[in-house]
């Protein structure tokens, strides 16, 4: 008989969680006792320890897996690499390295986002500035953007919307449809003066009057 023949078998053999807990000497004290009751696993091998460069090459293919298909604000990518516990140090320098490249651009992300959602989802320049907010862009970088966009292009998108939203309300009276269709421009950052102006002008285009608003 060997040697190996003779060694008992692992604690932990049968037992994939405990298998992996040996091999990567997951979370206990040197003289702990696992939950089973099984003898805890020796203390962290530091030899075998990721090296920083292996770091820094995950943190880059999750970069760009993010970026693959889409463009992404540096914030969103820098909350990413967080949450894949990639340490502060490295996520920094690659972003900066990203950026210096072309592959990270608030500016051109902030461009592209708008040139999708304001046409896409009728969204006027106030909703788009708080969803650049919420994306981590820049206030003055998505003010420049936004000032690209022509203001015959946003009353267009508020029109398509009151007109496609007029086909469910045929059955209400003037003042409800009034009333939702104005509601409805807001939700989507419509100022109160353009959204009556539109409203009424498409309301009389259908045929049907806009009331007077109460005061």
């Amino acid at each position: 008989m060997t040697f190996d023949e003779q060694r008992p078998p692992p604690e932990w053999l049968g037992d994939v969680s405990a298998g992996v807990d040996a091999w990567t000497r997951r979370g206990s004290d040197p003289g702990a006792s696992t939950p089973a009751g099984r003898p805890a696993p020796p203390p962290e091998d530091t030899a075998v320890q990721v090296p920083e460069a292996d770091a820094e090459s995950v943190a880059r293919t999750i970069l760009l897996d993010q970026l693959t298909g889409q463009a992404r604000s540096r914030r969103e990518l820098a909350d990413k690499l967080a949450k894949k516990n990639v340490p502060d140090e490295i996520a920094v320098r690659l972003l900066d390295r990203f950026e210096e490249v072309g592959l990270v651009d608030d500016e051109a992300f902030a461009r592209s986002w708008i040139a999708s959602r304001q046409p896409g989802k009728g969204l006027a320049r106030r909703a788009l500035a708080q969803e650049l907010r919420r994306k981590g862009v820049d206030d003055e970088v998505a003010r420049d953007a936004l000032d690209e966009i022509d203001p015959a292009d946003e009353e267009a998108a508020a029109r398509a919307l009151v007109r496609k939203k007029l086909r469910s309300l045929s059955r209400v009276d003037d003042a409800t449809a009034t009333r939702r269709l104005v509601g409805m421009l807001a939700r989507k950052g419509y100022g109160s003066g353009m959204s009556f102006a539109v409203v009424k002008d498409e309301l009389a285009a259908s045929g049907r009057e806009e009331p007077e608003p109460d005061l």
